[in-house]
């Protein structure tokens, strides 16, 4: 049902944490299924002087595929820009994975919009600054 590369990421996760005084955070959850996760980033510069995902960890409440999609998430981001990092979708996640169950793909989804509420939580920390 689950493939070598989803149970990998299960039973051992990437960047699964909490970052303290993160500069964007974002919590989405299903309430059908109860899963919850929380994606925290830091923000750093590249050599470019761009904005990048400089690290990001996750904390997700949920079944194996949630805690997977979570993990691969983070490691997709992880050092690229904000808007590369827009780009990725739940699309990518599932191909890495080597795919998931249709009763899972909703992981792959929230995976997805954690990272772009903490990309938009992180924007909107700094439209408040100005």
């Amino acid at each position: 049902m689950y493939s070598e590369k989803l149970l990998d990421h299960f039973k051992n996760p990437r960047n699964m944490g909490r970052i303290e005084n993160a500069d964007g955070i974002g919590k989405v959850g299903n309430p059908v299924c109860g899963d919850v996760m929380w994606i925290y980033i830091k923000i750093g510069k590249n050599n470019e002087n761009q904005e990048i995902i400089e690290d990001i960890k996750f904390e997700t409440f949920g079944c194996g595929a949630a805690v997977a999609t979570s993990s691969v998430i983070t490691e997709l981001a992880k050092g690229k820009t904000l808007e590369e990092a827009e780009k990725i979708t739940n699309q990518d996640v599932i191909e890495i994975l080597e795919g998931l169950p249709p009763l899972k793909k909703h992981c792959s989804l929230l995976a997805e919009q954690g990272l772009k509420a903490a990309i938009n939580d992180y924007r909107e920390r700094q439209r408040s600054k100005t």
